[in-house]
């Protein structure tokens, strides 16, 4: 379970972005936070994973299984994200931009872990293509692999659709959500589109003067 205690954001030196919220997502669940673009919903995201800029400050408790994880490292609360651009490493193939994100295991169940999850993404046979020889739907499928493959306790959506056309977008978007809900993981998605919302989810909307309501 992923949750937020009375979490909010402030721009310095003291421009309320998010007033104080909570909430607490299931395992599997994925919860949608709306709001206009430059509302600050990115910044955070970013609050939770650990890496906020320092031109904002963040308050609250971030919570992972009961256990809270806001003053650990980036790395070290276990969160993925997935962001507007897939950001695959150019230099590396497909294989290895999977198995960049696997833990230190053995070679082979390394291997066997990333021919996996091209299977998962129906992306078998193309290990050995470098990012730029793929669609970009291809490309969302590796980003969304890549992330999993890191086996993160929750799981943070930044507009990981937004530019995608519109029936890719669909086919990704079932894709992401079909995984998050069978491997059980928690996940946050932020958006400013309501095609982006999982059928049935519970919805935050994030108002202009920083309030969050649940919708």
């Amino acid at each position: 379970m992923l949750e937020l205690r009375q979490t909010g954001l402030t721009l310095k030196p003291d421009n309320i972005l998010v007033k104080p919220f909570s909430v607490c997502i299931a395992p599997g669940e994925v919860v949608t936070l709306m709001g206009a673009s430059g509302s600050g919903k990115s910044s955070l995201l970013s609050f939770i994973g650990g890496d906020l800029a320092d031109a904002f400050v963040g308050e609250g408790d971030v919570l992972l299984c009961g256990r809270s994880v806001t003053n650990l490292a980036p790395e070290q609360r276990h969160i993925g994200r997935l962001f507007q651009d897939d950001l695959l490493f150019p230099h590396m193939t497909v294989a290895e931009n999977l198995l960049f994100a696997i833990p230190r295991l053995a070679k082979a169940e390394r291997i066997a872990m990333m021919k996996t999850a091209l299977e998962r993404a129906e992306l078998q046979g193309f290990e050995h293509r470098p990012p730029h020889t793929l669609s970009g739907g291809q490309r969302s499928r590796v980003a969304l692999m890549r992330a999993l493959l890191a086996k993160p306790a929750a799981i943070l959506l930044d507009e990981p659709f937004s530019k995608l056309d519109r029936p890719l977008r669909a086919a990704v978007r079932a894709h992401t959500f079909a995984h998050i809900k069978a491997r059980a993981i928690p996940a946050l998605l932020v958006t400013h589109d309501p095609e982006d919302i999982f059928p049935g989810a519970r919805v935050l909307r994030l108002a202009p003067d920083g309030a969050v309501s649940h919708v």
